[in-house]
């Protein structure tokens, strides 16, 4: 998994934020190697879209992919999720997974 890092622009609002999510989330946590990289991706995804968390759900996504985890991967975890965590949650979720793996495909 490449090396993850807080926007640098909080480093000046909130350092210690910055620096703990730095030094313990990217730093510690991402890095155990009970869980694969692949594994944390997706169940920070699932919690990520079950939870709404949209602001953070994109990065995470993408970082997804980057650890292997392909399109219809996620598209069947979001696609689960609606029965747990509810419809608009996984129609967001599942709206957000389209924007950014830019679907020529679209279907009417």
């Amino acid at each position: 998994m490449p090396k993850q890092s807080a926007p640098p622009h909080l480093a000046g609002v909130a350092p210690k934020l910055y620096e703990l999510t730095n030094d313990v989330l990217f730093g510690d946590v991402w890095d155990r190697e009970q869980l694969s990289p692949r594994d944390r991706s997706l169940i920070t995804v699932t919690a990520l879209a079950a939870l709404y968390r949209t602001e953070q759900l994109g990065f995470h996504l993408n970082l997804a992919m980057e650890n292997g985890l392909s399109k219809e991967e996620l598209a069947e975890a979001i696609t689960h999720l609606a029965f747990y965590a509810g419809w608009p949650t996984a129609m967001t979720a599942i709206n957000q997974l389209h924007a950014i793996t830019g679907q020529s495909d679209d279907q009417k």
